[in-house]
């Protein structure tokens, strides 16, 4: 059995909830996740990799069972949940991992390998863009609140926090969804419908456009290390 321990981290003030597993004499392997989800995501991972691998697992700010800062106290961009999670690493005293980064955590783990590439002994990535041929037509919604952040744009942009639609993030592309569990989908929907985190997401997505403004330096990181 493996044994996974929860805790709560403070950081610099910051509460980041966090799984982790296995010996911390081996290597270490953080796992970011993405949008909407928590490192609930990560539950089976961890069970098959912890006897080789440390394994440990945050929650970004506002996401999961980390702690929700009002919007007034905390600007919710890609580059502050990366130096959250940059300094989650430093306070639980990890010098050298892996990332396994997915989704909206891609860009927060390549800001974070960038910041310290000597620390990163590999990048795992799962879904995780890093050149504009990747967004699909489907980011077209968020695009438009990029070139035009009005309010209209800002609310059509709700649809995409409904559970339907976190929902279709699990099932699209499955051909059989009786074998997809409702448990995650319903997790993250609960996550999502907290007070003010429907404002926290819309802001992401603005920020978003700054991962895109990123891309040569990310890909300049790729190319080097």
């Amino acid at each position: 059995m493996t044994q996974v321990r929860f805790s709560t981290v403070d950081v610099d003030g910051f509460k980041i909830f966090s799984r982790e597993a296995g010996d911390r004499s081996r290597p270490t392997l953080l796992l970011l996740h993405g949008f909407p989800s928590s490192n609930h995501m990560f539950r089976d991972l961890i069970s098959l990799l912890a006897d080789r691998f440390h394994l440990v697992a945050p929650d970004l700010p506002a996401f999961g069972l980390s702690e929700i800062k009002p919007r007034s106290a905390f600007e919710y961009n890609f580059d502050n949940l990366a130096k959250v999670i940059g300094r989650f690493t430093e306070v639980l005293g990890l010098d050298r991992y892996a990332l396994y980064v997915f989704d909206y955590d891609a860009p927060t783990g390549f800001r974070i390998a960038m910041a310290h590439p000597e620390r990163v002994t590999a990048i795992v990535s799962q879904n995780g863009n890093a050149c504009e041929k990747g967004l699909s037509e489907g980011w077209n919604p968020i695009q438009r609140y990029w070139r035009d952040p009005s309010d209209a744009n800002r609310q059509a942009l709700r649809e995409l926090l409904t559970p339907a639609s976190i929902r279709w993030q699990y099932e699209h592309g499955v051909p059989d969804t009786s074998v997809v569990s409702p448990d995650g989908s319903a997790l993250d929907a609960w996550y999502i419908a907290r007070p003010e985190v429907d404002e926290i997401q819309l802001d992401m997505f603005r920020s978003y456009a700054t991962n895109v403004a990123l891309y040569p330096a990310f890909q300049a990181y790729f190319r080097q290390h």
